[in-house]
């Protein structure tokens, strides 16, 4: 079992409930089963009178959850070329409906983001009531080293950060500690990391009867002043401005170029982030700037059918059976892509990946 379920009782009979992704030799990366055992028990959390608040969090110190299984996913691609394989479809239907789920939840959820918080981990904690990061926290949308593209409701939370970061996140995959979730609003609280088992034990001690919102931000804070010497220091927001001046341009191969250009740059960040890009997909680049210049103007719910049609023409197109080929199976990190050359991507197939490619009506059609 790899999703471990618990039920505590509190002081004024209130539970607590945990869900606790279990799979720490794999760092709880989601699998279909683990996906929907998770979005039924959270249903049936939320319809129980009894259960007061939910916590979600991963075993193991290294992550909370480094993503999706996406080598099972690849796989299921390389056998049925040029289509959409069922458990593509199945899996990004569960997932994407479980996010939203998580950011519409009605009862207080808290997430516990240690760790590897990468690609469908972020979907989890993105969508979480208080998100919680500490000191080894290090989340990032690193989907363009594998040709596919920031997806589980990224297109909402990197369109909605200050300036070009979100452009600039999605395009290079580059890492950020607990400070920049603080700063960008990628999340909500700084706990250490000793600090979960005093917090459910905190939380049990609650009267769940009354002034529950005021209760739960009272203990937070107080948890949170406990940590505060242990943030570390801001990496991005401090570079904004470079950042935004950078990608002040009008497309993805323009885009693509200006943050090239850093690669020789005194910043090592900078640097770092812009050799990452380098060597991912170009076209991701494009479908990043697309997803995020649309998503502006969508609900939560459209951007989640947005990604949706977008994910399956990706298992669909050559680039991501490639990317993860090269990234996770064969290791060799020397991805074959179909078109290298940033500017010679067509539009067409840019545009493509956003068409419906499923039956009748949306599998998404009743979110929100």
């Amino acid at each position: 079992m790899t999703i471990r379920c618990e039920l505590h009782t509190g002081v004024d009979g209130a539970r607590i409930a945990i869900a606790t992704l279990d799979a720490p030799m794999a760092l709880n990366a989601l699998t279909l089963p683990m996906i929907e055992v998770l979005g039924e028990q959270l249903h049936a959390w939320a319809q129980d009178p009894g259960v007061a608040c939910v916590l979600l969090r991963g075993n193991g110190a290294k992550a909370f959850c480094a993503g999706g299984d996406v080598r099972a996913l690849a796989q299921a691609c390389s056998n049925q070329p040029g289509r959409v394989p069922h458990l593509a479809a199945t899996f990004f239907a569960a997932e994407y409906r479980l996010d939203f789920t998580l950011h519409t939840y009605p009862k207080p959820l808290l997430c516990w983001g240690h760790g590897h918080v990468l690609g469908g981990g972020m979907g989890l904690l993105q969508g979480a009531n208080v998100r919680i990061v500490t000191p080894s926290s290090r989340l990032a949308m690193p989907e363009i080293s594998i040709g596919l593209y920031p997806d589980v409701g990224a297109s909402w939370f990197l369109a909605r950060l200050p300036g070009r970061l979100g452009l600039f996140l999605g395009l290079t995959g580059a890492p950020l500690n607990a400070r920049d979730a603080l700063d960008l609003g990628l999340a909500d609280r700084f706990l250490g990391e000793q600090q979960q088992a005093g917090l459910v034990d905190e939380l049990l001690q609650l009267n769940w009867q009354e002034q529950t919102a005021l209760q739960l931000n009272s203990l937070l804070k107080a948890e949170e002043h406990r940590a505060c010497s242990q943030l570390p220091p801001a990496q991005w927001l401090p570079r904004r401005q470079l950042i935004d001046r950078v990608l002040d341009v009008t497309d993805a191969s323009a885009a693509w170029h200006a943050l090239s250009a850093l690669r020789q740059h005194d910043d090592p960040l900078l640097a770092s982030a812009a050799e990452r890009m380098q060597g991912g997909c170009p076209l991701t680049a494009h479908l990043v700037w697309e997803q995020i210049h649309r998503a502006r103007h969508l609900s939560l719910a459209q951007v989640f059918q947005m990604e949706y049609a977008m994910s399956l023409n990706c298992c669909r197109h050559p680039e991501f059976g490639e990317g993860v080929r090269a990234r996770l199976l064969d290791k060799d990190n020397q991805p074959r892509w179909h078109w290298p050359d940033v500017a010679q991507v067509p539009q067409a197939v840019v545009q493509a990946h956003f068409a419906k490619a499923w039956e009748g009506r949306h599998p998404l059609a009743d979110l929100g």
